[in-house]
């Protein structure tokens, strides 16, 4: 489109796009707030929209590649072209290169620079020239209030942004920054006026939570001070979070987790990999001996928790040997929720230097292992929760009127029938089958419950 038609363009309508992580999401339904604040109109169509907006993820290349090849279709088309911007992880990593790549795009909007956007728009349409921001630090000015949720029963609630850690393998440290906290009170307030709005669960966002407060030490303040503080607000029943790193798991949220009553019994503990040479070399920042040392108390404290992890196959020099041991202690902690991928190196992350020296058919046949091991032990646990009476969370209809589905507190979807009366209140339900990943039950009036 050229300048002239950029100018003359007004903006009625826009169309967002979501690709990656939770903080991705709640980042979109920023940016939903702000441009309803500006008086456009949200569509479901692309076909429809004056703006669209890729919020992108840069975290593995498939990811890249896909929202790539989908911005390139849209170049095609000369006529009536909407603006088009890019934001989220891929503007970070990529800044101006991605109008070499991409020319048709108008404007690159950082993670940092969410609050942003309407200024960015004014500058695409008073110049009709492409438009970078892209800061490299978060300041937190963001106006969590005007988010516009997707669901009406549970939201996502950021409480720190960036990441410290620099594992060897992860763009997050460069396309998010460094970890800056967000402060208590602003963080319970947010809280309070959700529960108000009828919102029953919350989720609490960062690249690593159980780093909060650590950047600002005069606030007395750490991650399970956060979760005591926000236990106590009426209307909230549950809370969950994500995502942490073990390193920073301490006794203090074990003990958060075992005694208070809205905290799910459910931890994303991500090992990353069995071997202590790989997780050196992956600057993970913990021993295997050192993990599992934290899921043995984590256990102990809290029987019924139930836990999730990331692993990477196929990282540079990952032996056989090694691969097995991750292989071996996946089926020893026998994790109820897994995201498994093989190695893809990401161009400025330390390991993008090395040599990627195995086999994409190697990591593949290592990858389908895992895959295939996980599922044999999903169905195990899936089966051993036949009959147990389990509390769920009613959130949506599923297909028709008749088919409500909902989650238990340690993360299992379960699908059962009744009316939609029940969208938003806690039940108690019978574990009948399963389904792939899925529990089938059937509604219960009895008083008793069982953790899953």
């Amino acid at each position: 489109m050229n300048t002239d038609a950029l100018k003359k363009r007004k903006l009625k309508t826009f169309f967002v796009r979501t690709y990656g992580c939770q903080m991705n999401e709640l980042d979109s339904e920023l940016m939903v707030g702000a441009l309803e604040k500006r008086g456009l109109t949200r569509v479901r169509e692309e076909t429809e929209a004056d703006l669209l907006l890729f919020n992108t993820c840069s975290i593995r290349d498939l990811a890249e590649r896909k929202v790539m090849g989908k911005i390139g279709q849209l170049g095609r088309s000369k006529k009536n072209r909407p603006i088009i911007g890019v934001t989220g992880c891929m503007a970070n990593a990529k800044k101006e290169r991605i109008f070499r790549k991409l020319p048709h795009v108008d404007f690159v909007l950082g993670t940092n620079n969410i609050s942003d956007l309407n200024s960015v728009l004014d500058e695409v349409q008073e110049t009709g020239r492409q438009t970078l921001k892209v800061d490299t630090t978060f300041e937190e000015n963001i106006n969590y209030f005007d988010a516009v949720r997707d669901d009406p029963i549970k939201a996502y609630v950021s409480i720190i942004r960036g990441c410290d850690k620099y594992c060897t393998y992860c763009v997050v440290p460069y396309t998010r920054g460094k970890e800056v906290s967000r402060p208590p009170h602003e963080i319970e307030e947010e809280c309070i006026r959700l529960a108000a709005s009828g919102y029953k669960e919350i989720t609490l966002l960062g690249q690593n939570v159980n780093s909060y407060g650590k950047d600002q030490p005069q606030w007395n303040e750490l991650f399970h001070d956060l979760l005591y503080r926000l236990d106590k607000i009426d209307g909230i029943e549950r809370i969950r979070f994500m995502t942490s790193h073990p390193c920073d798991i301490t006794i203090e949220l074990m003990e958060a987790i075992r005694d208070l009553p809205s905290l799910c019994e459910f931890v994303h503990f991500p090992i990353q990999a069995g071997s202590s040479r790989i997780l050196r070399k992956m600057n993970r920042r913990y021993t295997l001996e050192s993990y599992l040392e934290k899921v043995e108390l984590l256990r102990k404290l809290v029987p019924s928790v139930a836990l999730g992890t990331d692993i990477i196959v196929g990282f540079p020099t990952e032996t056989e040997e090694e691969f097995q041991m991750t292989y071996d202690i996946f089926k020893q902690i026998r994790y109820s929720v897994a995201f498994l991928f093989s190695y893809s190196a990401r161009k400025g992350t330390p390991a993008y230097r090395w040599k990627d020296d195995i086999p994409e058919e190697v990591k593949k046949e290592r990858l389908h292992r895992l895959m295939e091991l996980n599922q044999e032990i999903n169905n195990e646990l899936m089966q051993d929760l036949i009959g147990t009476e389990l509390e769920v969370l009613v959130d949506r209809p599923r297909g028709d009127e008749t088919q409500l589905k909902g989650r238990t507190r340690c993360w299992r979807k379960v699908i059962f029938s009744c009316d939609d009366s029940l969208i938003g209140t806690l039940q108690k339900v019978k574990v009948t089958g399963f389904s792939h990943q899925t529990l089938l039950g059937e509604l219960l009036p009895s008083p008793s419950l069982a953790m899953a």
